[in-house]
Order: C-alpha cells, then sequence, then structure tokens
C-alpha cells in the first residue's frame, strides 16, 4: 500500500474520529432538529437545480450548495451545519447516480460545517450581535471570517479527498485524477467564494428574525471576572 494512501486513511480517521466526538457533545433539540431538515432541503435545492454541471468534463460543478452548510454553522453550531450540508448535498449525489461522490460529499460537508462553527462561536463569537457605530463593521468582518474559514479549508480539502477518491476508488490514471484535481481546486475556490458572500448576506439578513422569533440557541451569560 501507497504511503500517500495511508496517510488519507488516516486522515479520514482522524476526520471520523473527531465527527463523533463533535456528535456526542452536542445537544439536539426539535427546534434544531426542524432547522437541519430545512437547511439540508435548501441545499439540496441550491445544488440540484442553481448550478452548472460537469464543467471540463471533469465532474466538478459551480453552485451554491454549500451557502447553507456555512449558514446554519454559524446560526447553530458546526454539526448542524455539517449535517445539513451533508445530507442535503450527499442526497443530491444519490440522486444524481453517484454513490462514490456521496461518500466524500458527506466528509467534505461536515469539515466545512465543523470549521465554520468552530471559528464562528468559539474565536468570533457571532452571537454576541454589536449595538451602534463602528462595532457594526467588526461584526460584519466577523462573520465574514466565519464563512470564509470552512469555506477556504474546502478548498483544499475537496480537490485532496477528490483525488483520492478518484484515484483508488473509481480507478483513474495518477495524471489524470491529478489533472482533475487542479481544475476542482479553481472551481471550489469560485463556489468557495460565492458561497460565502451569500452565507453572510442570508445571516445578516435572518439572524435578527430569528432571534425574535426564539428559534436559535440563547447567548451564553458572561461572568464578569474579579
Amino acid at each position: 500500500m501507497q504511503s500517500e494512501l495511508i496517510c488519507f486513511l488516516v486522515f479520514c480517521a482522524a476526520a471520523v474520529i473527531l465527527l463523533g466526538v463533535s456528535l456526542s457533545r452536542t445537544r439536539f433539540t426539535v427546534q434544531k432538529i426542524a432547522m437541519i431538515g430545512v437547511m439540508a432541503a435548501l441545499s439540496f435545492v441550491a445544488y440540484e437545480f442553481f448550478r452548472i454541471p460537469n464543467i471540463l468534463g471533469t465532474g466538478s460543478s459551480f453552485h451554491l450548495g454549500n451557502t447553507f452548510t456555512a449558514l446554519t454553522a454559524m446560526l447553530l453550531d458546526g454539526v448542524s451545519g455539517g449535517l445539513a450540508g451533508a445530507i442535503g448535498l450527499s442526497l443530491a449525489d444519490l440522486v444524481a447516480g453517484d454513490p462514490g461522490y456521496a461518500l466524500t460529499t458527506f466528509l467534505l460537508k461536515m469539515i466545512i460545517g465543523l470549521v465554520c462553527g468552530g471559528v464562528a462561536h468559539r474565536l468570533c463569537h457571532l452571537e454576541n450581535r454589536p449595538g451602534h457605530g463602528a462595532a457594526r463593521g467588526g461584526y460584519l468582518l466577523r462573520v465574514s471570517a466565519s464563512a470564509l474559514s470552512g469555506l477556504l479549508v474546502n478548498v483544499l480539502t475537496d480537490p485532496l479527498i477528490g483525488y483520492f477518491r478518484n484515484r483508488y476508488l473509481f480507478g483513474q490514471a495518477e495524471d489524470l485524477a491529478g489533472l482533475v484535481a487542479k481544475v476542482a481546486s479553481g472551481v471550489t475556490l469560485v463556489n468557495s467564494l460565492l458561497s460565502a458572500a451569500c452565507a453572510v448576506v442570508l445571516y445578516l439578513a435572518l439572524r435578527p428574525a430569528l432571534d425574535r422569533a426564539h428559534l436559535l440557541p440563547a447567548a451564553p451569560v458572561r461572568r464578569p471576572q474579579h
């Protein structure tokens, strides 16, 4: 077995372990499950009906399905965002008759969700909304950084995992798999930038309404330090 395949399998094992730990620490409510379902459906629709398929015959597509992975992660948490994208976009692959793609899609969307959720809630603290003035500009930067984090990570992970999928699961020649990965990296970059912009706009529009409707987790109470 080649060393590069061993490294890939170790990466996948680490990702599965991280997913299992994250799921075990996530509290699911009826509202949260319902929102995951809605966002998964929107991911499916955004991919299935608003995309340019099979760029240059590589199987890569321009689409906005990842928008709702990042959006859900910012509104709820990383696991919820990952599940929304993983369910919706893996289902789209299955409907298209591509079960091999569905397996890697599930993993890739979970990575996007976990990264976006971690940055949004552990680093940028999006649940703490700003008041007025300059704070609003800083909040926009935090929202943008949260959306971009997971989606830019996807620019690296999508071609990487896609290469190994095409090479070892689909049996593509090494040169062809490398060429497809290079095209996929460019397509993924465009997808990520467009999806991040859409996620930021939707987050800023939806967050106040969802807060008023009490459909989002409450912001944690921060005790003053003495």
